[in-house]
């Protein structure tokens, strides 16, 4: 929806005029390489996406939070005083959490009206909940320091650290930190090393001179809190316990090289354990190769990286399952395609694939019919541009 049209949406909803309508920004995204490292302490690299979340806001005097979505038949209406009574929501969870989260660290949460316009398809894997939760609380933010005098621009990676507790504290999920970043500090036409562990993060050029990023739903819905998410974290950290008798000084499979792995891998008891923690410690490799193909102009390189990773999402950790898998065989079945992997947590949701340009079109009429004979769901293709990270839209 053009934000022109969810102006006119808020005020035939909420009524008043547009003066006063202010619309905040955050974009989902895709990982391009590094998948389950990020709660392991290790390296992504993510770029923010054009596909978005927007919000339009009007401050009110109600003592409300009222909410509702251009693409939900669904009204919410909370009290500003019990913000933690809200966590059973099938919608508007995520956007009170974060409120909630922030009266606690002492921000001033005002009462208003917001209309959510989604872009970022939800449960895909694209992080549509990072961006709703980096947009809701950009919002919060902003309004708040202006209450309180505050003129500096609002912390990012503030806003970042609070979605992230939000969904520990709120949804129950416990994330890593990798999709909120990515969201909030997001830059058009760049990708993002980031460290997971210490925040560290470099904004790399992303050149695609004769490529693009052609990302494939599955359309098959998955939702982290049911999904094994929590049970592959839980082996990891139990893989973390039984290399610290042999490697003290380690304090997660981010801190383990590939040489120490092979050499300590029987320290790990658990078989399934093992090879969880042999996904991480390749990946978190994986993630720097790929840096410095880009940086070099070596896309082959970087198609082989990301078809390793999903062979060892598929394998080692376990979370692709059929739709994402036959969306991975069938792309690399297409001329033009240099590499393709899931992308996001998995058990459903979506792959990205490097792809030739003027190979794109090819790519998803070959991968589109037969994805859907072998599986019954119907793909859905986006030609996704890199944008930039969460922002108010000012006039």
């Amino acid at each position: 929806m053009e934000l022109a049209e969810l102006k006119e949406k808020f005020c035939a909803l909420y009524g008043g005029t547009e003066e006063d309508i202010r619309i905040f920004m955050s974009p989902g995204r895709v990982n391009l390489i590094g998948e389950h490292t990020d709660y392991n302490g290790g390296y992504v690299f993510p770029a923010a996406l054009s596909m978005r979340t927007a919000i339009a806001y009007r401050k009110t005097n109600s003592g409300k939070i009222r909410m509702a979505a251009t693409d939900l038949d669904v009204r919410v209406e909370a009290d500003i005083n019990r913000l933690a009574d809200y966590k059973d929501l099938k919608w508007g969870d995520y956007q009170l959490g974060v409120a909630y989260v922030m009266q606690k660290q002492g921000y001033q949460i005002c009462s208003c009206d917001m209309l959510f316009d989604d872009t970022t398809p939800h449960g895909g894997g694209l992080s549509s909940s990072a961006a709703i939760e980096v947009a809701t609380a950009l919002a919060f933010a902003t309004i708040s320091n202006e209450e309180k005098g505050i003129t500096a621009p609002v912390d990012m990676i503030e806003m970042a650290k609070i979605s992230q507790q939000a969904e520990h504290e709120y949804i129950g999920v416990q994330c890593g930190i990798m999709d909120q970043f990515a969201s909030a500090m997001g830059k058009k036409n760049h990708a993002m090393l980031l460290n997971c562990a210490s925040l560290d993060y470099e904004l790399v050029p992303l050149q695609m001179d004769g490529y693009k990023l052609v990302i494939a739903n599955t359309n098959k819905k998955r939702g982290l809190a049911d999904s094994k998410y929590n049970e592959r974290r839980g082996e990891c950290e139990a893989a973390v316990a039984d290399l610290q008798k042999v490697l003290p000084e380690i304090t997660c499979l981010a801190d383990v090289s590939v040489a120490e792995f092979e050499q300590h891998r029987s320290a790990i008891q658990n078989e399934t354990a093992r090879r969880r923690a042999k996904h991480v410690v390749y990946e978190i490799d994986r993630v720097l190769q790929s840096v410095k193909a880009l940086k070099a102009g070596d896309m082959l390189r970087f198609g082989e990286l990301m078809n390793a990773s999903h062979d060892s999402l598929r394998d080692d950790y376990e979370v692709t399952g059929l739709e994402l898998d036959t969306l991975v065989e069938e792309a690399r079945k297409v001329d033009g395609v240099i590499g393709s992997r899931m992308t996001g947590a998995g058990f459903g949701g979506c792959t990205v694939s490097l792809v030739k340009e003027d190979a794109v079109e090819n790519f998803i009429a070959a991968v589109g019919p037969n994805y859907q004979a072998k599986t019954g769901l119907t793909a859905a293709f986006y030609v996704s541009e890199i944008g930039d990270g969460g922002h108010e839209v000012k006039a």
